[in-house]
């Protein structure tokens, strides 16, 4: 008898409404430690990540002192005065007004590393595409997001720091890559729509605009289902509705 590996209903809806809901959190975190057994499952969530040649190349490293807070906070504010510098303008202004970090407020901060040697110089399914660790600690940066907002927690990738800097403060090895500085941590509220949206500086793109068939720049019945679906630029379809 074939094994039965679907999700009941609630499973799934419960698993949308999670990629729904996460949110890119700077702002709103409380003052509550984040309790070992939760920061054990997200970043065991990350561990779960597929990898490239099953490579598993990330690094997680935890950070609590006020120190490196303060620290990472001060290359923050060098690199974001810098990119304020690169707009012009109403759009300088606006990127001004923007909560960017909240390295200071979040009680925990997590990078996540890429460790690209850990195997040696060949890897399964990295051989002609030398990325693909670095995109497989992407996905395990995803799972902790995931995770934890399926954890009530908020998170914030915050990347508008320079890597050097993030080496220099963290002790990080010439050969490993800096991938991800997170902001993690419970939140007063979540926003039901992306703080940068809210702002104006980007809407969300209908989905239909952005899928093709056979080749890049066709479209054709695929987006036609979609909208038929009534996929709106903002919502997940309803993983009940008859035929999905």
């Amino acid at each position: 008898m074939a094994q039965d590996n679907s999700f009941s209903p609630a499973e799934r809806e419960a698993i949308y409404r999670c990629i729904h809901e996460r949110r890119d959190v700077r702002r709103n975190f409380l003052p509550d430690p984040v309790p070992d057994d939760v920061l054990a499952r997200v970043l065991a969530a990350g561990h779960a990540a597929p990898s490239v040649g099953f490579l598993q190349p990330w690094n997680f490293i935890v950070i609590r002192q006020p120190e490196t807070k303060t620290a990472l906070h001060e290359a923050f504010q060098r690199a974001n005065e810098q990119a304020a510098n690169m707009f012009e303008g109403e759009r300088r202004a606006l990127y001004r007004s923007l909560k960017l970090e909240g390295l200071r407020e979040a009680p925990l901060l997590l990078c996540i590393t890429c460790e690209r040697d850990r195997a040696g110089p060949v890897v399964l399914g990295r051989t002609h595409q030398s990325e693909m660790d670095v995109y497989s600690t992407v996905c395990a940066v995803q799972n902790i997001w995931l995770s934890a907002r399926a954890e009530g927690l908020g998170m914030g990738w915050v990347s508008i720091v320079s890597l050097d800097d993030v080496r220099t403060i963290l002790r990080i090895p010439e050969s490993v890559v800096p991938i991800a500085l997170l902001c993690v941590g419970y939140v007063s509220q979540f926003e039901t729509v992306p703080d940068l949206e809210q702002a104006g500086w980007r809407r969300r793109l209908p989905l239909a605009e952005l899928v093709f068939d056979e080749c890049f720049g066709a479209s054709g019945n695929t987006a036609d289902i979609l909208k038929s679906k009534g996929c709106s630029d903002t919502e997940i379809l309803d993983p009940t509705e008859d035929g999905l």
